[in-house]
């Protein structure tokens, strides 16, 4: 077990994209427990945010060449070795602004300088456990002679192989536990590299506008284009490592367990990081059933989009799907709303009560549509809302909701707010399931 951890300071990044060549500039912020990496397109009005989780991994990828993020009809694209990065370090939670759709490429196409950039700029640890995902029995993806198999293991471990008819690549194997310490020193300086066959081929598909000799390793049947030598041995391999740590990093957890890739890129990736998704959703689960059916803050904040300081939910104690719902809210001296509501006198102002149990229902409602991490709730009435008693600090908000109607995505349901056995607040509340 190890603590939550984000960057100690801003800063900001430019260059062009790799594939898109886009000039962009990029600014790292610090980002609170539990909100994981997160992409901002600040060049749109409004900014459109896009977590970087499978859920938001892009259909279509030309050519399998990078890994693309998308919310709507906004994207970024070649997010790998940024991820990469992060999940090598051990960042867990940070906000990217970005003005465009792309990162910028390092000058020499590998992930030194970001590793350089998050160093100066610290990483801090944030006082929140970080909850690995824990490989309790093998996941396994076949594809033709492609294969990715994850397996219980005591760290974090990858295994490669690469199997290339150019000579000067060939087979290649490598395999690292997966620390800070062998991330930045053995997998890093690894360069992204092609065949010089297949540059035509990815430029008819509009990328690599950005690439280089400077940022990419050209490989052809005479060996390296490159002037500069090979930096290992087995760089190729060590790269591919990299850019699968990027994708796995999209399950969006750390991973306790030994992933074993054979000839894989990043669509196949992708596919094998789906099915670990479903393994994290199963543990949430089943960590539900041990505690008599409540779900924690984890799964909660898998299913609504608020968070600090607006999430008004703790947990979630009873749910039966599209009927009824039952949340808490523990309150305290520390909520920051007590600082100007009121000093000396502090009292939880009943428009957030309404919100507290607008959110325990929107949890019941989204967290019976597909993909709730894609849609949101808003809330178009408020009726019949009644204040009974204040809630002051060291209370515990016990809120029940009951679905009354649901129809074309529009749904009312009615609320009670209880501390112990007081009803201290109640109102109907009507709202409409959008997507993102």
């Amino acid at each position: 077990m190890r603590q939550q951890r984000t960057i100690g300071r801003e800063f900001s990044l430019s260059g062009r994209g790799l594939h898109t060549g886009d000039e962009v500039v990029v600014r790292f912020k610090p980002a609170p427990p539990d909100s994981g990496v997160k992409f901002v397109r600040t060049d749109l009005a409004p900014p459109v945010e896009i977590p970087a989780v499978v859920t938001h991994v892009a259909g279509e990828r030309p050519g399998g060449r990078n890994t693309s993020l998308r919310c709507g009809d906004v994207s970024i694209h070649t997010v790998e070795h940024l991820l990469a990065t992060c999940y090598g370090l051990q960042i867990d939670n940070l906000t990217v602004e970005m003005s465009s759709s792309e990162p910028p490429e390092p000058e020499d196409g590998s992930c030194e300088f970001f590793v350089r950039q998050f160093k100066e700029a610290g990483i801090v640890t944030q006082g929140e456990t970080c909850r690995a995902l824990e490989i309790d029995r093998p996941v396994v993806l076949r594809s033709g002679d492609v294969e990715l198999i994850a397996v219980p293991d005591d760290a974090f471990r990858v295994s490669f192989t690469i199997q290339y008819a150019n000579k000067h690549i060939g087979t290649q194997y490598a395999t690292f536990e997966i620390t800070p310490e062998v991330f930045e020193t053995e997998l890093s300086p690894a360069r992204t590299y092609i065949l010089e066959e297949d540059v035509d081929k990815v430029r008819k598909m509009g990328l690599a506008k950005g690439g280089s000799l400077h940022n990419v390793v050209v490989f052809n049947d005479g060996g390296m284009v490159n002037k500069e030598p090979l930096r290992f041995p087995d760089e190729c391999v060590r790269h591919k490592i990299l850019d699968l740590i990027g994708d796995l990093s999209l399950v969006g957890a750390p991973i306790k367990g030994h992933v074993r890739a054979v000839k894989s890129g990043h669509m196949s990736n992708v596919e094998f990081v789906k099915e670990l998704w479903k393994l994290k959703e199963r543990k949430m689960r089943d960590r539900a059933d041990t505690r008599g059916g409540q779900l924690d803050i984890d799964f909660i904040q898998r299913v609504i989009p608020h968070r600090y300081p607006f999430l008004l939910v703790d947990r979630i104690l009873e749910l039966e799907d599209g009927k009824r719902v039952v949340g808490i809210k523990n309150v305290t001296i520390n909520e920051p709303f007590f600082a100007g509501h009121f000093p000396g006198h502090p009292i939880m102002p009943a428009v957030l009560i309404i919100e507290a149990m607008a959110q325990v229902g929107g949890f019941m409602l989204l967290s019976a549509v597909d993909g709730p991490e894609n849609h949101l709730l808003y809330f178009t009435r408020i009726d019949k809302a009644r204040f009974r008693k204040p809630v002051i600090p060291g209370d515990q908000l016990r809120f029940e909701v009951k679905l009354v109607a649901f129809k074309m995505r529009v749904c009312k349901m009615e609320g009670r707010a209880y501390v112990g056995d007081d009803l201290v607040a109640e109102a109907e509340l009507l709202a409409s399931i959008v997507e993102r």
